[in-house]
């Protein structure tokens, strides 16, 4: 079971990890182009939604090498973090494509 908790876990991690890179890189060059200040913002508004989201990745990853209570526990945790990264990423990349400010 600890196995699959760790596995679940690190995916949850890298999603996690690649949601906070996304938006690391979608604020740093809307910051530096002329108008990309609607698209700067909405990224730090994101940023708290993220760091949420890496934590809990991260404390599932610690709650998976404990007994079988904190494994199941960490399983949960880590789907729902990977989960919330992975729509977060994909609202990211909608509101990029759309253009749009809000």
């Amino acid at each position: 079971m600890e196995f699959i908790a760790v596995i679940i876990a690190l995916a949850s991690l890298v999603a996690a990890a690649g949601y906070d890179g996304y938006l690391f890189v979608l604020g740093s060059a809307a910051s530096r182009r002329a108008g990309g200040a609607p698209i700067a913002q909405w990224v730090r508004a994101r940023w708290p939604q993220a760091g949420i989201v890496t934590v809990a990745a991260l404390l599932a990853l610690l709650m998976a090498t404990g007994n079988v209570f904190l494994e199941i526990i960490a399983i949960i945790v880590a789907v729902g973090a990977g989960g919330t990264a992975l729509r977060g990423l994909q609202d990211a990349r909608r509101q990029l494509n759309s253009g749009s400010d809000q």
